[in-house]
């Protein structure tokens, strides 16, 4: 069957024009919290403290900030998408739309995805007013920006078909998304950590993303590049399927 990219195209237009609406919130918002890591974690503590393998301290926590907010903004920008349209009613008229669950799901996910990758160039630009960033394997820092974004986006699409209530929509990311991040390196690397701790920490997903987005940057990770790539795939493989079992069931989308 020829897909309706029209359809494909009113969605993602929609969903980028939202953005456009809500540009304080969407943009402008994250871009000022990270100027105020940088102030923070950069400048008042990262001049105290020693640089970390090799590299400046204002300049290591560069990935991790992205990398934060990657994970928030990605599954904030899906999770609302596609939420309203279920909170609102409007989701029956969706989902009898000529549109196959993949179109949809591209849709959605691919304007949440640009979206989280547009603010994580802005946060990049943004710190390389405070620090000097290199970056080594730039083919691999798009790989990790993108894959990260776009395994997100889809975990944030499961979240905002998960969740009943807007209580549920933002249990996810702060009690769980957030803690997982700060504990997986984003401002410190794990060999920090006294050793019964660094094999616990092996356990957080963040840890692998950050790791391998980090090692884009200046060749250096708490794990191999190949762990880090083979975890991300896994997660993306993992999301693509929960949400294949949703639409295939109709679970809390048509009930």
């Amino acid at each position: 069957m020829k897909a309706n990219w029209h359809g494909v195209w009113a969605i993602y237009r929609f969903e980028m024009l939202r953005a456009r609406r809500t540009f304080l919130q969407s943009l402008v918002a994250p871009v000022i919290t990270t100027a105020l890591y940088f102030v923070v974690f950069g400048a008042a503590i990262g001049s105290r403290m020693q640089a970390v393998g090799g590299v400046e301290y204002g300049a290591f926590i560069v990935p991790g900030l992205i990398m934060l907010s990657l994970f928030t903004q990605s599954l904030s920008y899906a999770s609302f998408g596609i939420y309203f349209p279920k909170f609102t009613g409007t989701i029956y008229e969706l989902l009898s739309a000529p549109l196959s669950p993949f179109e949809i799901v591209l849709a959605y996910v691919g304007a949440a995805a640009t979206k989280a990758i547009v603010l994580g160039s802005i946060i990049l630009a943004t710190a390389t007013l405070f620090v000097d960033v290199q970056i080594m394997h730039p083919g691999w820092m798009v790989f990790f920006l993108v894959m990260t974004a776009v395994t997100f986006s889809l975990f944030g699409f499961i979240i905002g078909i998960w969740a009943t209530n807007f209580e549920q929509l933002q249990f996810v990311p702060m009690l769980i998304v957030t803690p997982l991040t700060f504990l997986g390196g984003a401002f410190y690397s794990i060999d920090m950590l006294p050793s019964q701790w660094q094999a616990f920490s092996l356990f957080n997903p963040a840890v692998y993303l950050i790791s391998g987005f980090r090692w884009s940057f200046y060749g250096e990770g708490d794990v191999s590049i190949g762990i880090s790539i083979g975890v991300a795939l896994f997660f993306l493989v993992l999301c693509i399927g929960v949400v294949s079992w949703m639409f295939r069931t109709g679970y809390r989308l048509k009930s």
